[in-house]
């Protein structure tokens, strides 16, 4: 008997499980293969736009994600540094032999954890509540809460021209009955797809006809226990080529042969609109002329390299051409063709924001069996999910980020409120409040919520403490040094490229200026502070008015959060209601006004009538 059972063993159910473990709850997680356990299945990195926060979020919250990374990194940029603090975001090459080795470490090591290699055939469900699990032999295994992490297995099946074949990304064995046992309990299940490229042998390329596309000249962590694991100045390149004019001529001559357009009549998995095929950007993209592609280094331990951007689901002699067509590439060696994989999963809007289903109760979901793409997406949901199972039976309130608060926040109030598609991918247009969910601020944001459930310890929170001091320390300072327009003065500010002061000015106000960077005044500081602590200064005062202005408007969503719906609101007895809003409301089940307001269908005037109904019938009955 356990208290928790994950299934699966990617990067969600790697989360979900360390943090129940963490919590002291005796934790099962069950996989397929215990090989494959944190595997990267697709591209080799961890971050990027908004999800190189998200890893940043999973760090604070306690999370193993940027720690794990930072131990297995080849390479590591900020990208974006040129703009905003809103979209930088950093993005790491990760070693696909190294990254899953130390998490399964991490795994063994962790004390109320245990992992079993099985296939899940079905739950145990009594009266609508979750009691286990049962294997594929007929193994029933008992315990007071799931978490589904499925990934892509729920009836998997790899794509390639007109050729289909039921499996797992690695030839591994599907789930093929789990989702129909889903199914009969209740969910709504829908069919996506994804894809991956193909693998070529580094010896077979000239990287004469490439770009080098180097890493950053300065250390970066995803992790805020800022441990270094790498050289920096012996970090692996990655190379920058573009699709050809060539390419494109094969690739629409052979539409008809790709999987998703015309080589099989049966494909109803929509695929990922943010990370499309090739076939997807020449057809979708035709004014284009060219494509970037980036050449990917996977492992120091074999010579695969990936063609980030170039996925595809040709026969694999269409995808000789295509790859032969590429500059640098004429006489490369395929490792591994390219292929699509089209599996099942849930209705995420049949989930409560805690993750916890609103079918069964006590089972939770976490990862692309939700509807999303991408490692870190995954990550992030297995880490709410694993926190919020651990705090229902502790019999606590669940951890609900809100949008304003972190890109976990804004996912899965995305997946639960308005559903998705096709697979969902996190950007950093989705978060109306992105100056506030930024890479450099993660921790000031969410460290609280992780020491509060349990994930972080004393000393990494009392370091954070330490943190926060040091930047109000500074802040003020700052305020309180003037400097004034003495020779000595003008002449060092000239020397960094800074004009001459005609009055006198606090470093605060001085700091304002769009061409001053703080870090280059530190001679006139009274003591030492970090890089993350000038940074993080730097960004408070140069975005003061923004932010300020950005927290007004998110404290008004947060009043509108704050409005609780009642749970057995009837939405059929409000008069003029619009029969579309009564639909999905009906489905969603919002629980607060703002979260009506987000679903897709409801507009303004049917919330106004929903306050009016709350407030004149639950008003009467509370009387």
């Amino acid at each position: 008997m356990y208290e928790i059972i994950v299934v699966g063993g990617g990067h969600a159910g790697c989360e979900a499980s360390l943090a129940c473990a963490r919590k002291g709850h005796k934790t099962l997680l069950v996989t397929g293969n215990i090989k494959n356990i944190a595997d990267m299945p697709c591209n080799p990195s961890i971050g990027g736009s908004a999800k190189g926060i998200v890893v940043r979020e999973i760090d604070a919250l306690g999370g193993e994600m940027g720690r794990n990374a930072d131990k297995s990194l080849l390479q590591i940029k900020m990208l974006n540094s040129a703009k905003g603090p809103a979209v930088r975001a950093l993005r790491a090459q990760a070693d696909k032999i190294t990254y899953p080795k130390n998490m399964i470490e991490t795994l063994n090591n962790t004390p109320n954890l245990e992992i079993k290699e099985a296939i899940v055939e079905d739950l145990i469900v009594e009266d609508n509540k979750i009691k286990g699990i049962r294997l594929e032999e007929g193994t029933e295994i008992y315990s007071d809460a799931v978490i589904l992490t499925t990934g892509t297995y729920l009836k998997a099946d790899i794509l390639i021209g007109d050729t289909r074949t039921r499996q797992g990304p690695h030839g591994e064995k599907p789930s093929n009955h789990l989702s129909d046992k889903l199914k009969e309990y209740g969910f709504d299940i829908i069919r996506l797809k994804t894809g991956t490229p193909q693998r070529i042998e580094k010896s077979s390329i000239d990287y004469s006809k490439t770009k080098v596309e180097y890493g950053d000249d300065r250390y970066w962590t995803f992790s805020f226990d800022n441990e270094i694991y790498y050289d920096k100045d012996k970090q692996i390149p990655c190379h920058l080529i573009y699709t050809q004019p060539e390419t494109h001529k094969i690739i629409k001559e052979n539409l008809n042969k790709s999987s998703m357009y015309g080589g099989l009549s049966d494909i109803k998995g929509v695929g990922p609109r943010y990370c499309p095929s090739i076939e997807d950007k020449v057809v979708r993209f035709a004014d284009k002329e060219r494509h970037q592609l980036f050449l990917e280094p996977e492992s120091i331990y074999y010579d695969d390299i990936y063609i980030q951007g170039f996925s595809t689901s040709m026969p694999k002699d269409v995808q000789d051409k295509m790859v032969h067509s590429l500059p640098g590439l004429d006489n490369a060696i395929i490792n591994k063709y390219a292929y699509a994989i089209e599996y099942d999963a849930i209705d995420c809007k049949q989930l409560k924001q805690s993750l916890e289903t609103k079918v069964i109760e006590n089972l939770y979901t976490a990862g692309q069996i939700n509807g999303t793409s991408g490692y870190e997406e995954a990550a992030c949901q297995g880490l709410i999910a694993g926190i919020n199972a651990s705090l229902k039976l502790e019999g606590k309130e669940p951890l609900v980020l809100k949008r304003n608060e972190a890109y976990i926040g804004v996912l899965i109030d995305d997946l639960v409120t308005k559903g998705v598609i096709d697979p969902y991918r996190l950007l950093t247009s989705r978060a109306e409040y992105r100056l506030l969910l930024r890479h450099d601020n993660a921790d000031i944001r969410l460290r609280d919520y992780g020491y509060q459930v349990g994930l972080v310890d004393e000393e990494r929170y009392n370091k954070f403490l330490n943190k926060k001091k040091e930047i109000e320390e500074l802040t003020e300072s700052l305020k309180n040094i003037k400097l004034t327009p003495k020779k000595e003065t003008n002449e060092y500010l000239e020397s960094i490229g800074l004009p001459d002061l005609k009055d006198g000015s606090s470093l605060f106000n001085l700091v304002k200026r769009p061409e001053v960077k703080l870090e280059k005044l530190t001679k006139f500081f009274e003591k030492e502070y970090s890089n993350e602590i000038i940074e993080q200064v730097e960004i408070n005062i140069k975005y003061e008015g923004y932010i300020k202005k950005a927290l007004e408007e998110a404290n008004k969503m947060v009043d509108l959060d704050n409005k609780k719906i009642p749970e057995d609101i009837d939405y059929d007895k409000i008069h003029n209601l619009a029969s579309e809003a009564k639909q999905k409301l009906n489905q969603i089940r919002p629980t607060s006004i703002g979260q009506a307001l987000r679903i897709s269908g409801v507009n303004p005037a049917d919330i106004s009538l929903i306050m009016v109904y709350i407030k004149k019938e639950y008003f009467y009955e509370q009387r």
